[in-house]
């Protein structure tokens, strides 16, 4: 947890780099492994311990005792005591925060050393140490002459002093103040996240102007330790970790550090009463703080907190990009439109005749003929109209809780304002979410006050009542039951969009008006392929692959996932009945499980092979390069590479009524929205269950055979 990264790699150089002062990082590794034992003991899971939150305290503890004490008995017993306390500390002050949604951070750290070194001033047994002042000696004990040159000409590098100070900083985080281990750092944290890496540089940066800005700055005297612990680790916590990095968040750090610089100069003075360093207590009350000011928000439209932590600043930012565009059904219920067949949006949001004010997020709809007209000829009467007297539909699962059935139909031309929504229907579908649908005909309702209906049912028929010159039907989703409630802006969940002959596949949007618009026609084999239900084993086999089967199962938070045993790996999806799409995948990427994953990212459940479903990976999920390297860079401010997603139904000889249904679907690389690198796979469906699938790897095209 050390610079907020799972990495490994970056992991094993934060090892290497403690032992730089090979006492310390002894030191630092026995505390972590006292706290593990004690945590076994005490009955925590493997998962608790290993997630690191638990231990990140205890592993500072030591690397920070052992850079300030003597050895002895006396170091030996505060250490193993020590390491306890910090355990102890942190699984409490995880505890409480974790519960209101903020980090404990180093908190355990800082009062558990606190009450040491105050402590230890009662203790004649242990006295502090110069060692860290002839940290050579030991650079000269792990490897002689070579190694003590080696670090001596990265320590007289002839750069500036704020470069130097730069790297001399990073190195401060783990109690160490040489150039050389702040470059390893700086070249492991890069490898883990070009925006952490960034973030550092700015933090740093902004720490450096406000001090020059205050005229108290001094190269000579800067404060390492406070320049990569308070304010460098800061800017990284709170531009791209806890938050959503964007340009806002880069912004906000030239805030957020100054006020942590104040809490420097103002707690360290404090503290150093008290006999003890200030430590990188400004740090957490800083993130503490400014978290907490967020959570208070009514809205989260401006700075992001990170929904779900990928200890990653990158992959934090590619998830929230790519699910706020697509997974939308995580925030809205799917909604569909209320008729059978494609009409035209007559009046949509905002509309020039009735939709203003209250009532301005409603839609209206027509039928038209070839000639674009509404009505067959003589069109004097309602039944001259095309769209009057055709089913409507329940638009979602609900309960009827209003119906309005006295209202006779208005002559053409005619209008009844005292009745303004005619004959109408109100449906529950959740709690303060609601649907109207007005206009309708005297008498046609299928339904009645308190009955449950289900997405698609014909509750009624389309008439002409109310302020209606002509039959047409209106729809508008609102907060409260009544009829004639304030409308509310409220998407539909699937639909086709036909610009002459080409279909679009709108989903989680409004309709716009003048658009001919239709509900999706769902096909009952792609249907039943892709409903995998928990608990189904699905078997795949295919040439230079090792056989893998994959386990349906659903997680606590109700997330359903095929897990791959053999390699590890996680695939979750959604299934909605009318689509299908994946949402996450975890583990290698050399599996037939992620070739799947790319083959069916998403799937329209339909039999219309005019009809392009389009979409965009997360750019995370593939195999980084020195291009993508460059976007994460400046991923927070502009995204220039996008790999876009799109998938056809093939049309084959005997038509989509049989029992085989080949789909078609390819990954392109969009690098400033110029195609590049197109992979093409398929899928194939016998008798609704998954036959097979197709992609190309190193130029070969790999058909993998599924069975149940």
């Amino acid at each position: 947890m050390l610079f907020f990264s799972k990495n490994k790699l970056f992991s094993l150089l934060i090892i290497l780099v403690s032992f730089f002062t090979p006492f310390a990082g002894a030191c630092g590794l026995i505390a972590v492994l006292i706290s593990i034992f004690a945590a076994h003991a005490i009955g925590f899971g493997k998962e608790q311990i290993q997630n690191g939150l638990l231990t990140y305290s205890v592993l500072l503890f030591g690397l920070g005792f052992g850079s300030n004490f003597e050895m002895g008995i006396a170091f030996v017993l505060l250490l193993f005591t020590g390491a306890l306390l910090t355990l102890f500390l942190s699984t409490s002050l995880n505890a409480i925060l974790n519960k209101r949604g903020l980090p404990a951070l180093s908190l355990a750290f800082i009062i558990s050393t606190s009450l040491l070194i105050i402590a230890s001033k009662s203790f004649n047994g242990i006295g502090l140490t110069h060692r860290h002042i002839y940290w050579y000696n030991e650079m000269f004990s792990l490897g002689g002459n070579n190694l003590v040159n080696l670090i001596q000409q990265f320590e007289n590098w002839s750069v500036p002093d704020y470069i130097a100070g730069f790297f001399r900083s990073m190195s401060a985080i783990l109690f160490q103040v040489n150039i050389a281990a702040g470059i390893i750092l700086s070249i492991g944290l890069f490898i883990y996240s070009r925006i952490a890496f960034v973030l550092m540089m700015f933090g740093y940066a902004v720490a450096l102007m406000f001090g020059f800005a205050m005229g108290g700055f001094e190269s000579g005297n800067m404060s390492y330790y406070n320049m990569g612990t308070n304010f460098m680790l800061v800017a990284v916590a709170l531009g791209g970790f806890y938050i959503i990095p964007s340009i806002r968040s880069f912004l906000w750090m030239m805030v957020v550090v100054p006020i942590a610089y104040l809490m420097v100069i103002g707690l360290g003075s404090i503290t150093f009463k008290m006999g003890v360093p200030v430590f990188s207590l400004p740090f957490c009350i800083t993130v503490i703080l400014f978290l907490h000011m967020l959570q208070s928000r009514k809205k989260q439209n401006k700075l992001v907190l990170t929904p779900i932590q990928y200890y990653s600043p990158e992959i934090n930012l590619y998830r929230y990009k790519n699910g706020k565009e697509r997974l939308l059904n995580e925030f809205y219920q799917p909604i569909s439109l209320p008729f059978m067949g494609e009409w035209m949006v007559s009046q949509g949001y905002e509309g020039n005749m009735t939709h203003k004010g209250d009532w301005s997020k409603a839609l209206d709809f027509v039928l038209l003929d070839n000639e674009m007209k509404t009505f067959k000829l003589p069109g004097n009467l309602p039944e001259h109209f095309y769209c009057y007297n055709k089913p409507v539909l329940s638009v979602a699962d609900g309960v009827v809780v209003e119906i309005i059935d006295n209202i006779e139909d208005n002559e053409i031309g005619g209008n009844n304002a005292q009745q303004n929504w005619g004959n109408s229907i109100v449906i529950k579908h959740a709690e303060g979410l609601y649907s109207q649908l007005s206009h309708l005909k005297k008498h046609s309702f299928k339904t009645v006050k308190g009955a449950y209906v289900k997405q698609g049912d014909i509750i009624a028929y389309s008439g002409n009542s109310g302020r209606s010159p002509e039959p047409h039907l209106h729809l508008q989703i609102q907060a409260t039951p009544f009829v004639g409630s304030k409308t509310i802006a409220y998407p539909i969940a699937f639909f086709n969009v036909r610009e002459k002959n080409t279909y679009t596949l709108k989903t989680f949007s409004t309709p716009k008006e003048g658009s001919f618009i239709s509900n999706i026609a769902t096909n009952t084999q792609l249907q039943n392929a892709y409903n995998f239900q928990p608990g189904a084993v699905i078997k795949v086999a295919a040439e230079n692959f090792e056989k893998e089967e994959w386990e349906v199962f659903t997680s606590v938070y109700n997330e359903t996932y095929f897990y791959c045993k053999e390699l590890n790996a996680f695939a979750y999806f959604i299934y909605k009945g009318t689509a299908f799409y994946f949402t996450n995948y975890f583990g290698p990427k050399n599996t037939l499980l992620f070739q799947f994953y790319e083959a069916s990212y998403k799937v329209l459940l339909s039999n219309n092979n005019a009809l392009t479903v389009s979409d965009y990976f997360p750019l995370n999920i593939f195999k980084p390069n020195a291009i993508t390297w460059l976007q994460d860079i400046v991923a927070p401010f502009y995204v220039f590479i996008k790999m876009k997603y799109a998938c056809t139904i093939q049309q084959d000889e005997n038509g989509l009524n049989n029992n085989k249904i080949v789909f078609t679907s390819t990954r392109c690389e969009m690098l400033f929205g110029k195609q590049k690198n197109i992979h093409t796979s398929s899928v194939t469906i016998n008798n609704g269950q998954l036959h097979s699938f197709t992609f190309q790897l190193n130029n070969q095209t790999i058909q993998a055979l599924c069975s149940n």
